[in-house]
């Protein structure tokens, strides 16, 4: 069964529909970021990856924001202290989905830090999926972006009538 079932889309979306940027704090958080990379992709949605944009080099992330803010959703992936989500929704406007890492060492645990500290982030408009879990994060933003391509299909078909 292709991965766009699963997750429930009857249909994959039209290819440059919408675009998602997966935004990865650190070289380690590759892995779960190219999980929700292909997720993505084999729903038709287009793809922006930013990696190795994380807090430890905020100058890094700050030259970006302006291509992050030209996609329609941002799935964030960060291990460590997780600060990386909290930090872009402060500057987007887009729906963000927070994937919490089990990279890390010393007090990470495993991946329970950077996800309380995500939990407990003051930013509104984050929502967060369980460690490692590139795959709910791309399921969720793919069925983000669906909602949203029935809204401007509706209205499209409204304005023609």
């Amino acid at each position: 069964k292709e991965v766009c079932d699963i997750i429930g889309s009857r249909a994959k979306q039209p290819e440059g529909a919408h675009r998602v940027a997966v935004v990865a704090a650190g070289t380690a958080d590759y892995g779960v970021a190219e999980e929700a990379v292909a997720v993505c992709v084999s729903c038709g949605i287009q793809v922006s990856r930013f990696y190795d944009v994380g807090v430890a080099g905020i100058h890094r992330l700050l030259a970006v924001i302006p291509e992050i803010r030209d996609c329609d959703a941002v799935i964030c992936v960060a291990g460590m202290e997780g600060a990386l989500p909290s930090v872009l929704a402060g500057l987007l406007d887009a729906p963000l989905v927070a994937v919490p890492t089990s990279v890390g060492y010393g007090a990470a645990q495993s991946g329970m830090t950077p996800m309380l500290a995500m939990l407990t982030g003051c930013a509104p408009g984050v929502a967060i999926v369980n460690i490692d879990n590139g795959f709910g994060a791309a399921a969720m933003v793919a069925k983000i972006l669906r909602v949203q391509k029935r809204k401007e299909d509706r209205e499209q078909d409204q304005a023609a009538d």
